[in-house]
């Protein structure tokens, strides 16, 4: 199968678990009428089962809280209110199990079956179980993805409209974490920023090549193995999808906080080149992301940060 946009690796973690954001992703695509066909008879069974059935949980009822909303941090500490949290130890052991799954054990000659069915035999790839076939089948390297006990680089892309905070909670996270920042506002041509400033709303023409830009660098920073956080308006979901291709690498939090509140900071707020009227242009373009942690702008900035920290920071991810 190609690259699917929005599906991540089998290693990918969330919680500390290997595949059960790959399952969540799955879950979200197919309600989206975005999941390839051949991924559809699977779904609640094979890896998806073996995972429910670790977290004690269903998987009808995983699906239904899955498209209720929340990011994926959510949707498993309701998984471990319902079945039981699970301890470091059983998390590992888990991990080693799901991955070696097809490498020297009852699953090994389907495991080699697949490989060349799905003709990777001359790949040049090291297939050694079934989660290395799906991403050597989908266009990663296994090898590089496997290698989570080094940590994944991870991207947060923080998002709302003009006056929820992105740059301030942005800054502060990234000192608090001590990752790279970059504001969006830095990639817009001059011809966008003219309009701004004169009052004028983008068209979407207007904003391509900015999220072309913003693109090649959150894909430039991940190849590079670095973390950083990025600040972006990010209001519509055609947008989200342009910058996020892998959501177990690239992580969003949405700042929301209401019309009252942004318009007085817009008003206190000088030298920038958004406009307080702008701001009911921005509000009826704003489409909010239902898979996305969601923090609530009115608290200090610095609580906020730390709340995305503890989510999102490198402690989470173990």
């Amino acid at each position: 199968m190609p690259f699917v946009p929005g599906l991540r690796s089998c290693y990918s973690l969330v919680g500390g678990l290997v595949y059960f954001g790959r399952m969540l992703d799955k879950i979200r695509l197919h309600a989206a009428g975005r999941l390839p066909a051949d991924y559809q008879a699977n779904l609640g069974i094979g890896f998806d089962g073996r995972t429910c059935l670790f977290l004690e949980i269903g998987y009808e009822a995983l699906k239904t809280r899955a498209l209720d909303g929340g990011c994926d941090e959510d949707v498993l500490a309701w998984a471990h209110e319902l079945g039981g949290p699970r301890s470091d130890d059983e998390r590992y052991r888990w991990n080693r199990f799901m991955m070696k799954i097809g490498w020297r054990d009852d699953r090994t000659t389907a495991l080699r079956e697949r490989i060349v069915s799905y003709g990777l035999r001359d790949s040049g790839r090291v297939i050694e179980t079934f989660f290395d076939l799906n991403d050597c089948d989908e266009g990663r390297d296994p090898a590089a993805a496997r290698a989570w006990e080094l940590r994944e680089p991870r991207v947060i892309l923080l998002m709302g409209v003009s006056g929820s905070g992105k740059t301030t909670v942005g800054r502060l996270l990234a000192g608090n974490l001590g990752w790279r920042f970059t504001d969006a506002d830095d990639f817009h041509p001059p011809a966008n920023i003219a309009k701004m400033t004169a009052g004028i709303p983008l068209t979407d023409e207007d904003r391509a090549p900015w999220l072309a830009a913003l693109r090649a660098h959150i894909d430039a920073r991940l190849a590079a193995g670095e973390n950083a956080v990025v600040a972006c308006s990010a209001l519509r979901q055609s947008y989200r999808d342009a910058l996020v291709t892998d959501p177990g690498l690239v992580k969003l939090v949405y700042l929301r906080g209401t019309r009252e509140l942004l318009h007085q900071r817009l008003l206190h707020r000088a030298g920038h080149f958004m406009k307080p009227a702008m701001l009911d242009s921005q509000l009826d373009t704003l489409e909010a992301p239902a898979f996305a942690l969601a923090v609530d702008i009115d608290q200090q900035p610095d609580r906020i940060a730390a709340a995305i920290g503890r989510v999102y920071g490198p402690a989470s991810a173990g």
